[in-house]
Order: C-alpha cells, then structure tokens, then sequence
C-alpha cells in the first residue's frame, strides 16, 4: 500500500502559518518577480482565479482590499518543507519525496488495523508542529493513492484521509474522476481520450488492454493497469536526474553583457552546486537567452548553444568559465533580454569520470575541486553565498528580483525572526 501526502495549498499554507491574519481571505502567491500566480488559497480559486494568472490581471483586487498578495518565498517555502518531510520520515519505514509539498508513503508491512490509525495522527502531528494542513490518499498503487488524495482534499466527510482499499471504492472513485485528473494523463492526453469517448477514470479502465496498447503504448497501459490496483510504477530510490538548469526571469531587461555575465556566472554556479551536492558531473554546457516576447515592439532574439568539456566536472571553476564562454558567443548587443539560463547536461556520477590521455591537468582539477568544496562549507552556514567567484555578482549587490509583497524569512534568518508583542 501507499500513502500520498500533499501539502493543501503549500505555498499560501507557510504563509499563513507566521501570518495568521490571512486565514478565511483570498490569498494568491505570484513566481519570480512578482509575474504570475503560482499558489492559490481555497478563496482565491472560488473568486475564479486561474494558476498562472499574469498579477497585473487582478491588482485591481488586491488595491481593493478583495484580494491579499504574496511574493514568493522559496528559502521559507524550502525549510517548512524539510519540517514536514522529516516528521513523515520518521513515521514509516521508507518515503519517497515526490515534490516540495507532496510525498509517497511505502506502507508495506504495516498491519490494517495500526494503518487506520497511523494516517489520520500523522496528518494531526504535521498539523500541530508545523502549522501546514496536509491531505492523506490511501490506496494499492501510486496512481489510485493520487486519486484517493484528491478526493481526502476536496471533500470535508473523510476528514483529511481518504482510502481507496476494496473493489467498490475504487470503481466509485474511477467514476468520479475526470480523464484529464488522472496522473499520467493530464491535460495533453485528455482531448484525445475524450474524442474517444473516455470521460472519466472508469471509461479508462473498462476499455480494452489491446486498445490501450495501441493508442497510448507503454506509458497508457502502466496507468491502466495501476488504476485496476496493479503496481506499475514501484517505490523509487533518488536517482540521479540527467540534466540540472537553472533559470530567472529579470525584473528589467538589460542590455549590458557584463551584467548579464553575473547573472549567468551565478546560474552556473548554482548548477555546480547541485553536482557536488548529488555526486555527479556534467560534460555539457548549455547558456540560453531569451528577449521579452511579450513586448512585440522590440527586436526578439532567443539563442542558446553548448560546449562539450574535454572531462566532465562538478567544480564552479571550470562550469562558470565554460558558462561564459558559451554566453560571449551568442550574445548580441541591441537587444533587451529578459531572461537567462544555464544548463548542465550529459550527467554522469562523479567517480565515473575518465579523464583524456592528453591535456588534463590532474593537479589544478583536485585544485579546484577542494576550492568548491570549502566554499561549500562555508556558505551552506547562510541564506546567501557568502564566498563566490570574481564573475559572480558581489555580496553586497543587490537582489533586482522583483518581490514587492514577500514575507520574512522567518525560520532561517535571526534578522527575521517573527516578533510577539
């Protein structure tokens, strides 16, 4: 059996937490420089706001006093995440984190009669300790348990903790569960399967496997079959993801190589970060630059392009020189860009690195291997890098995000820690 728990609203949940004035009103968190909506409170979606809904779209409703607005703030976000993770970590045997506010529960040896209790104080302990409201789906597969969250979620009767655990509840749930809901299916897949006459989860399920296998191969018939409770997609260990990017959109557009090169410098290093962090290297590097496309008056230009490294690598040296040399290739002066990004692809694990017969250097690699490593320790002591390279923005600039509405950080910085009056 497993167990998903999904974190209700997350983002406007860690809100709410340190500020318990925005409980019962309509609040909206907006992306990177204050864009688009992002999160959404149970308030905010009855007044029709959408996900992804450009914020200049609905200031009129925060300027009167109808809607409240967050900035977001991912350092806080991250650390009532971890909070959270932790406490259901420690409840069961094996957990696999599926997202920031959404894991997998391996509940595999645990009796029925102890698992009808353990859900139910485990949704209460994460309540009580970390202020966040979580919703619990029960059910044979991962696809049944997504679909038993659902409904844990949106109907009050279950009390936060839905089990889809005998033949009945599974066939009322399939019948009740549009196509587009399913995981695995989504909003892509869902027009074709409605031009089919597949509505629901159930039409899914009672159609034939030959068919399945026909129209939707491989991946249809995994979901197919974990919708009638036969596991297809097993409990996973965290594996090593093929690419990492790092990206931002700028609060302004910006013309100026150098300051772009800061940006770009500092997207690498972030790329560099998570290899060492995760025991891997990359051999490819990619840069991408993109103009604002919403403004049709301007020239647009969106190039990007890679360099492949002689030996793979983990250290910021050798990732932010690679970087830039790849970012004074395709820039072009007379443009406005909006935004920058840096990808590190062809990713391998780090003691699987081969290094050519000729040119390598193995003394300035351990050089700059144990550089990153000790600028690693010490800048996870901070919310910001406090030892970073001479193309790397200074500490003191700056940040020219756009977060006009962000809260504090209050469960990792002592300069913000909520006060009691």
């Amino acid at each position: 059996m497993y167990a998903l728990v999904d974190c209700n609203n997350f983002f406007v949940s860690c809100e709410r937490v340190f500020r318990p004035q925005l409980e019962g009103k309509a609040v909206v968190v907006l992306s990177n420089n204050d864009g688009c909506v992002v999160a959404r409170s149970n308030e905010s979606k009855a007044m029709g706001i959408k996900m992804g809904t450009p914020y200049y779209q609905i200031s009129h409703l925060a300027a009167n006093g109808r809607l409240e607005v967050c900035s977001s703030n991912h350092i806080l976000y991250k650390d009532m995440s971890s909070r959270v993770m932790s406490i259901l970590a420690d409840a069961v045997p094996r957990i696999e984190i599926y997202s920031i506010d959404e894991a997998f529960l391996v509940l595999d040896g645990i009796p029925e009669d102890k698992l009808a209790v353990l859900c139910p104080s485990l949704r209460a302990k994460v309540w009580k300790w970390t202020g966040i409201p979580v919703s619990i789906g029960i059910a044979p597969t991962k696809t049944l348990a997504k679909i038993a969250s659902h409904f844990a979620k949106k109907y009050r009767g279950y009390n936060g903790v839905c089990a889809i655990d005998s033949v009945e509840r599974r066939q009322k749930a399939l019948s009740m569960t549009p196509i587009e809901d399913v995981w695995g299916v989504g909003r892509r897949l869902a027009p074709t399967l409605r031009e089919a006459g597949v509505f629901t989860a159930l039409d899914y399920v009672r159609r034939p496997e030959n068919w399945i296998r026909e129209h939707y191969m491989l991946h249809g018939l995994r979901t197919w079959m974990e919708l009638q409770g036969t596991v297809c997609v097993e409990a996973e260990t965290e594996t090593a993801r093929k690419s990492v990017c790092t990206s931002r959109s700028f609060a302004d557009m910006i013309e100026s190589e150098d300051e772009i090169s800061m940006k770009v410098s500092d997207f690498a290093a972030q790329c560099a970060k998570i290899l060492r962090k995760e025991g891997t290297a990359a051999s490819d590097i990619t840069v991408f630059l993109h103009t604002n496309r919403f403004r049709k008056d301007l020239e647009q230009y969106f190039p990007s392009a890679s360099i492949r490294l002689d030996t793979a690598a983990s250290n910021t040296q050798e990732i932010v020189s690679a970087a830039l040399r790849v970012l004074h290739t395709i820039f072009r002066p007379g443009y406005k860009y909006k935004k920058a990004g840096v990808i590190a692809g062809n990713i391998i694990p780090a003691d699987a690195v081969q290094a050519p017969l000729f040119g390598f250097n193995p003394e300035l690699r351990e050089k700059n291997d144990r550089l990153s490593r000790i600028m690693d320790s010490v800048n996870k002591k901070g919310d910001s890098p406090l030892l970073r390279l001479a193309s790397q923005k200074p500490v003191h600039y700056a940040d020219d995000s756009r977060r006009g509405h962000c809260s504090g950080r209050y469960t990792t910085s002592w300069d913000e820690l909520i006060e009691i009056k």
